[in-house]
């Protein structure tokens, strides 16, 4: 099933009261889209674009390419991740932006966000505040890239 098709008929399912949950369909439309997309990542400096190029190297998914945009500003919004994205769906040409920011509210711990070129959201992982966890930055956006591929079923070889 065709990505935007896939969403249609979810959506009239919704509308229609008949939706009973994702279906293995949606889940590789997913999976298809975010394979074929051209991806950018927001950022400042290029640490999180190596390493979640390793996280997309793992499951045969084309590199992403370095967007080098001074997001700062993206803190002042209620969710600065989705806000980051936001601005990188505004700045590229990109199908898919893979963005990574605080969740909201200093102190509420990281967001990675893949985010497609309509803005809406297509996966996602958390991770809580570095003082919490004590990882690198570098292991933390590993493990959330990761687990935002994993939670759209792309399993590793």
């Amino acid at each position: 099933m065709a990505f935007e098709e896939s969403i249609r008929k979810a959506s009239i399912q919704s509308y229609e009261g008949t939706r009973t949950g994702d279906t293995i369909e949606e889940i590789e439309a997913i999976q298809d889209y975010i394979r074929n997309a051209k991806i950018v990542i927001p950022n400042k400096n290029g640490i999180k674009v190596e390493v979640i190029n390793k996280v997309l190297a793992k499951f045969d998914i084309p590199p992403a390419e370095y967007l080098q945009v001074n997001t700062n500003f993206a803190d002042f919004s209620r969710m600065p991740a989705v806000a980051k994205a936001m601005i990188a769906v505004d700045q590229s040409d990109a199908d898919l932006v893979i963005a990574r920011g605080r969740l909201g509210i200093p102190g509420s711990g990281s967001f990675l966000v893949f985010m497609d070129n309509k803005s809406r959201i297509l996966t996602a992982a958390t991770s809580p505040s570095h003082v919490v966890h004590k990882q690198s930055l570098e292991e933390t956006v590993y493990n959330e890239a990761l687990e935002a591929l994993k939670r759209v079923g792309f399993k590793e070889e």
